[in-house]
């Protein structure tokens, strides 16, 4: 069977930076190791006063389709994922199609657009839906494109709100696909949660605790839903695992939490007894709290052993690196993780032709979901053609002050007109309202 998967992919991160050891923490009389170390974050990224999610994903899109030689006909279908969407009923995928129009001579009249909502696992539904219309055979030879954009703001003083982040990410699905094939297989853990939630505003409602740990039940429950159709999971079987990267702390906790899981009655099992003894087993204790003390004793001597640490440095750490300056971008967090470990392996003249990613999303509500993807001989071109590390060094860096304005800027119950810190070029920006309240945009050149 052809394989279907991502053939190309593109980043536009907002044009703002708030350096959060540099900048936030002093303002909240914090130590700055509290964002580094603990949320394991340096900066993050916003929006400008002319960008939004429709002006960073139609760029993100744009960008994708020049350098791969695309027009309007290719594309089949288009399909928007956010959680920060300002209507209820025109669709996002519209506005990025209508931005795009504007440059191109062809029309995406005959693509199906639609707009995918189920918090941050949203795009990878979107990547799921594009692959089984292709497999279908209703795509009529055209790919789809795929676009997570997301302004994660919190409100001010809220304890997320050094997490925030702005971004997009657009990813072209089709046949015979240069970086990526997604697997047929998949798991899923999901359960009616409320750990974050937005209803009817913009700004989230959110049980901190209550999130990490419905993150994590419903990772396990992924991950044992994905061996029940693919066969057990061995740490050797991937070469990276890239999570949902709310933030980096969050992902150190599921990192270890996978791995316990996947060593479980194997030779690493074995090997790491002789340190730290075997894996607590439920049915050796004769209640929950005992046995729930037990795993914890094992995950925290877990954790500091040699074999424990290679494997996290070696798989999961480049993962992270471009969250770390962007924050979170929720439903383009995941494909964030994939692109910086992908770049990472470039970077270092490592080859991963053929090699296989293990990759975890997750959406607040909540759901989970694992599935496997292999890395195609095309790879390489297309993580070299990135130019995120120009984009995040030519970001204006805030001060407290023009953090303030653009973070009023873009409340929704603030009407406040801010003057743009940097000036736009070769792309699409927010350019007023029309006559029904809908947004208008324009290309600048």
């Amino acid at each position: 069977m052809t394989a279907v998967g991502i053939d190309a992919i593109e980043i536009w991160t907002g044009n703002l930076k708030l350096d959060l050891p540099g900048t936030f923490a002093p303002q909240k009389g914090e130590d700055p190791e509290k964002y580094t170390k603990g949320l394991g974050l340096n900066a993050s990224s916003f929006p400008d006063s002319y960008e939004d999610i429709v002006t960073m994903g139609a760029n993100a899109a744009h960008r994708l389709m020049e350098r791969k030689g695309l027009e309007p006909d290719d594309i089949g279908r288009i399909d928007v994922a956010t959680e920060s969407s300002f209507d209820n009923s025109k669709p996002v995928s519209t506005y990025v199609a209508g931005c795009l129009e504007s440059v191109y001579d062809g029309d995406f009249h005959h693509a199906n657009k639609g707009e995918r909502k189920f918090a941050c696992i949203a795009g990878t539904q979107s990547l799921d839906d594009a692959f089984n219309w292709i497999r279908a055979g209703r795509n009529r030879g055209r790919g789809a494109l795929v676009i997570a954009t997301d302004t994660a703001l919190y409100a001010r003083g809220d304890a997320g709100e050094a997490t925030q982040g702005a971004g997009a990410v657009a990813m072209y699905i089709d046949e015979d696909p240069d970086l990526i094939e997604l697997s047929a297989e998949q798991g899923y853990g999901s359960a009616d949660e409320t750990d974050f939630l937005k209803p009817n505003q913009q700004f989230p409602s959110v049980d901190g605790k209550r999130s990490v740990q419905v993150y994590l039940a419903r990772m396990r429950e992924a991950l044992e839903d994905y061996e029940s159709v693919a066969g057990d999971v061995h740490p050797d079987d991937f070469v990276f695992a890239p999570f949902h990267t709310p933030f980096p702390g969050m992902v150190r906790k599921a990192a270890m939490l996978a791995y316990r899981h996947v060593t479980r009655d194997t030779a690493v099992e074995e090997e790491l007894a002789e340190e730290i003894g075997r894996q607590p087993r439920r049915e050796a204790f004769d209640d929950e709290e005992a046995f729930r003390d037990a795993v914890r004793e094992y995950m925290d001597a877990l954790k500091e052993t040699d074999r424990y640490q290679e494997w996290y440095a070696e798989t999961i750490d480049p993962t992270l690196a471009l969250s770390r300056e962007v924050g979170n971008w929720y439903t383009g967090s995941v494909h964030i993780a994939r692109a910086s470990a992908l770049k990472q392996a470039l970077e270092s003249g490592r080859d991963l032709t053929g090699e296989t990613l293990l990759i975890g999303s997750y959406g607040s509500g909540a759901q989970a979901e694992i599935h496997s993807e292999i890395v195609q001989d095309g790879w390489e071109e297309e993580i070299e053609a990135l130019n995120v590390d120009e984009q995040l060094e030519a970001r204006y860096d805030m001060d407290w002050a023009d953090y303030e304005q653009i973070h009023d800027a873009h409340n929704h119950e603030m009407d406040i007109d801010v003057e743009e810190f940097t000036t736009p070029e070769d792309e699409f920006v927010f350019d007023g309202w029309g006559r029904m309240g809908e947004r208008k945009y324009r290309y600048v050149e």
